[in-house]
């Protein structure tokens, strides 16, 4: 009898084995097919976030989210937010939420937006753990929602291991580049590039050589202004690839200082600005820590 039961559990912990290892195939995962408004994740998140607010599944008027369909690498994947109308004081996005169904973390964050952004454009990479729908969020300044849903195939984005050793890479974390892209015209869209030195790990990348993990260890809010008002303020999380890079506007002025803030997970921080206008002066960076 003994010998019985010792074979039927042996059983079940081989059948179970045999699951776990099936769970990160393929055919497991999310499937192109699947209802994206049926995840559960989801569903949690939308009713903790937005309870009954209706969200408007057509959003081709407001934003347009563009993604691979199929990932070159999980552990970088280049998404886009276009904006559809210019931001004005009387309408305007809000705020853009973003959410990767299947990653571990699936809230990746919000991205906010006023009148002065110009344009509610964003670009940014990203990590994607397994195929999975992605989805963006956009909120209106009347309080509207209107979501953009994409799949991709992907797999192992934040378990892939670091691009250097972890060690380097956090002696490495803090600089900052804010670069306006082309010439300044006052009172129209400019596009800036923000690229920050980060490793932005995740915690569950295995060290090649040790066989251990690092903590988790990544920038959790953005904060960017032109003229000291308010231009993109971002709180995310380690969902943003390694060495975070955000494409986003402003509205230039006949003359001002555009200024990049950034804080991550240690409390370390961050500063980047540079001058707009004739007479621009070279940007400055600096960095503190705790």
């Amino acid at each position: 009898m003994r010998t019985t039961t010792r074979t039927t559990v042996r059983g079940l912990l081989t059948a179970l084995a045999a699951l776990s290892a099936l769970a990160g195939h393929p055919s497991f995962a999310a499937q192109p097919g699947d209802d994206p408004d049926k995840n559960a994740r989801w569903l949690d998140f939308r009713e903790g976030t937005f309870r009954s607010r209706p969200i408007d599944t057509h959003a081709d008027s407001v934003i347009r989210f563009d993604a691979p369909a199929r990932a070159a690498d999980a552990a970088v994947v280049p998404i886009a937010i276009t904006a559809q109308f210019p931001q004005t004081p009387s309408r305007y996005i809000r705020k853009l939420y973003m959410f990767i169904d299947e990653n571990p973390e699936p809230y990746v964050g919000w991205f906010e937006f006023t009148p002065e952004s110009g344009l509610a454009s964003l670009e940014t990479r990203v990590r994607v753990e397994d195929y999975t729908y992605m989805r963006v969020i956009a909120e209106t300044n009347d309080g509207h929602l209107y979501s953009s849903v994409r799949f991709i195939k992907a797999s192992g984005g934040c378990s892939a291991p670091a691009g250097k050793d972890d060690a380097a890479a956090e002696a490495s974390a803090g600089n900052v580049r804010l670069q306006p892209q082309g010439p300044s015209t006052p009172g129209k869209p400019q596009l800036v590039q923000l690229m920050v030195r980060h490793p932005n790990r995740t915690g569950m990348a295995m060290d090649q050589v040790t066989h251990l993990y690092a903590s988790a260890y990544f920038v959790r809010k953005v904060a960017v202004t032109y003229a000291d008002k308010p231009v993109m303020t971002a709180n995310v999380n380690f969902s943003i690839s390694e060495n975070p890079n955000f494409r986003f506007y402003f509205v230039p002025h006949d003359g001002g200082t555009l200024k990049a803030h950034i804080e991550d997970t240690k409390n370390r921080q961050f500063d980047s600005q540079v001058a707009i206008g004739p007479h621009a002066a070279v940007q400055q960076t600096s960095s503190t820590a705790p």
